[in-house]
Formats: C-alpha cells, sequence, structure tokens
C-alpha cells in the first residue's frame, strides 16, 4: 500500500504543487487540516511561504503546533518546506520583531546576509555523508526563494554534561552571501529550505526518498 501522506492545509505554501509532487512519488496524499488525520498519517508535510509570524499563526489557528509536536514525541515523520522547515527552530526574526517558533531545533532564523536578497532561483547544497533525502543527488541543484534562513545550527553542539548523547542531526548547507541550513534530518524530522516540489527531477528523487522512508 502506498504511504498515507498529508499536507497540513493552514492557509499558507504552495500546497498544490507539494500535493501534486507528492502523488507522483507514490503517496496517497490528503490537503487537510483535520488534526486526527494528520496524527494518523504515516507521514505530515508542513509547507510554509510568507512571513515566519504569519505562518506561525496559521499553524496555531488549526492546531498545528500540537499536531507537530505529538508526532515527533511519537517518533511519526514530519517533513517541513521552506518557511514550514524555519518554523521549525526557536524564533525568526523580520524586521526587528521576534516571533517564538515550534522549538523543535534551538537557533534563530534571519536575514541572508547578501548583497542580493531574496535569493531566488537553483542552487548546489552540500550534504553530509549519511543523508538519506540526498542518497545519489550529490552535486544536483535544488531551487531557492527565500530572504530568511538558519545561519547557524547550535544543536550541533556537545551534548550538555549528564544528557545521554543522541545521533547528531544531519545537517545539509548552501551558500547565498554566507552559509545557510539548506535541510535537516533529524530522526522523524526532516526540512529542506528549498523548494522539491520546484526541484525537478532531484527534487523528486528528495521527496521520493522520503516517501519511500514511511514505508
Amino acid at each position: 500500500m502506498s504511504p498515507r501522506v498529508v499536507v497540513l492545509d493552514y492557509g499558507f505554501g504552495n500546497v498544490r504543487s507539494a500535493v501534486r509532487a507528492l502523488a507522483r512519488v507514490g503517496a496517497d496524499v490528503e490537503l487537510t487540516a483535520d488534526k486526527q488525520a494528520a496524527l494518523e498519517a504515516d507521514g505530515l508535510v508542513v509547507p510554509g511561504v510568507g512571513a515566519f509570524a504569519a505562518v506561525m499563526a496559521g499553524l496555531r489557528a488549526v492546531g498545528g503546533d500540537q499536531i507537530v509536536d505529538r508526532r515527533l514525541a511519537g517518533g511519526r515523520p514530519v517533513l517541513g518546506i521552506c518557511v514550514g522547515m524555519q518554523v521549525m527552530f526557536g524564533e525568526g526574526v523580520e524586521h526587528g520583531v521576534r516571533t517564538d517558533g515550534l522549538g523543535e531545533w534551538p537557533g534563530v532564523v534571519d536575514r541572508l546576509e547578501a548583497d542580493v536578497v531574496p535569493h531566488m532561483g537553483w542552487a548546489t547544497v552540500d550534504a553530509p555523508v549519511g543523508s538519506v533525502l540526498f542518497d545519489g543527488l550529490a552535486d544536483e541543484r535544488f531551487y531557492f526563494v527565500h530572504s530568511y534562513a538558519a545561519r547557524t545550527f547550535p544543536l550541533h553542539d556537545a551534548p550538555a554534561a549528564g544528557e545521554h548523547p543522541l545521533p547528531p542531526p544531519l545537517v545539509t548547507w548552501s551558500d547565498h552571501g554566507g552559509r545557510f541550513v539548506a535541510a535537516v534530518e533529524n530522526g522523524p524530522l526532516s526540512a529542506t529550505q528549498f523548494h522539491p516540489e520546484k526541484s525537478g527531477d532531484a527534487g523528486a528523487q528528495l521527496l521520493s526518498h522520503w516517501v519511500g522512508s514511511l514505508r
């Protein structure tokens, strides 16, 4: 049977293209804000475009913050895309205004320090050894459209004394006026700053890897 994937419908994101792209790689896709469906699906996709604060407000309006938290607490896969990735961090800063994110990872999403913003177009990424999402995709280009990003990943720091060390997240980087986080694979939580649904064959293969991991 095809893995059941819910694309969370909370009013933000290019959801139709994401639904089509996931269906093309073999997922049984439903676009919905229904909490039970989102909790029970094999995989949940959190899309997002626009402003960090607006996306967070939209997510909270449909209980998306609780859905993501409950799924991850139970080891249930979640994939964030674009601002859907950014809100997984602790906070976003736009025009001097700080907004709390979902806090699944520590760190701040803020404006890219580049001569040309937004960063729009195709770019390569530097994926780590062992990546599932980027298996076989070395040197491929992916499609980015963003003005903000996480430019550090504090969770790479050593665990505090007394903590049981967990496998470190696999962080993929890209560059536009400086290094920024392009993707993260962290147990059941994966995310991409770029749009795999707009990234041609390479993006389709990445989504296929994620959907295949749900089986």
